[in-house]
């Protein structure tokens, strides 16, 4: 069975889910090799107290745990919002094929600081667009709420 990126997405999409049920910025990851997730991960920069505890992070490590290493070129990473600088840095260096990412993020995503990814690395952005702004939108206007 040949699955597309909105197939992938939403399963990003539940990984947010976990990060939002956990008090967590709702970021979900999945990483995908040869039409099969390898890799699931969501922010737990509170949970594990690191600031580098972001979902794509935790994807990166769990995916090259699971194909033995370092190097993910032949992968695709969905995510839920566009990787910051710090993960697309990260990208750089596992190599991975494809980005897709679902909602932009104009001030703390890699492009808004011209962050370079791997030069094979292509990148496909607003994947259920909508859908990953929304639980992003929703945590952070319930979080200034309560303050």
């Amino acid at each position: 069975m040949q699955f597309d990126d909105t197939y992938f997405m939403k399963q990003a999409l539940l990984e947010a889910q976990k990060a939002y049920d956990k008090d967590e910025v709702p970021v979900g990851a999945v990483i995908v090799f040869d039409q099969a997730i390898i890799a699931r991960a969501h922010n737990l920069t509170e949970t594990l107290t690191d600031v580098t505890a972001h979902a794509e992070m935790q994807a990166y490590t769990s995916a090259a745990a699971y194909l033995g290493g370092k190097y993910l070129d032949k992968c695709t990473l969905y995510v839920t919002l566009e990787p910051c600088q710090m993960c697309a840095g990260a990208s750089y260096w596992t190599q991975i094929g494809r980005i897709v990412f679902g909602a932009a993020d104009s001030q703390r995503g890699y492009q808004h600081f011209q962050t370079t990814l791997h030069p094979k690395t292509k990148v496909t952005g607003g994947v259920l667009e909508e859908e990953c702004a929304q639980m992003i939108n929703k945590f952070f206007v319930e979080k200034r709420n309560l303050n």
